[in-house]
């Protein structure tokens, strides 16, 4: 029992990755793996401009104008001056 246990465990190191099986874990219209694998990321390949602002205008602005007021009731806490004063 022993010697099946160490035999199927030295197999199995020398097995491949099932993703390289033909037919295995890819759909059929899936693009061919490159032969070699470039060392670099693609870095250029930047997403789409967004069509419209993920914050409207009016909702940064109130949301930049309730931060200015906390930064402010925290220095007034501090009993420093406003930063934002100067």
């Amino acid at each position: 029992m022993a010697a099946l246990m160490v035999s199927a465990l030295a197999v199995s190191g020398c097995s491949t990755s099932i993703a390289d099986l033909p037919g295995v874990g890819l759909p059929g219209d899936a693009p061919a793996r490159p032969k070699e694998a470039s060392g670099y990321l693609p870095v250029h390949d930047l997403p789409p401009e967004r069509e419209e602002a993920v914050i409207k205008p009016a909702e940064q602005a109130k949301i930049q104008a309730e931060l200015i007021a906390a930064r402010a009731r925290q220095a007034a806490a501090a009993g420093t001056a406003n930063p934002a004063a100067k």
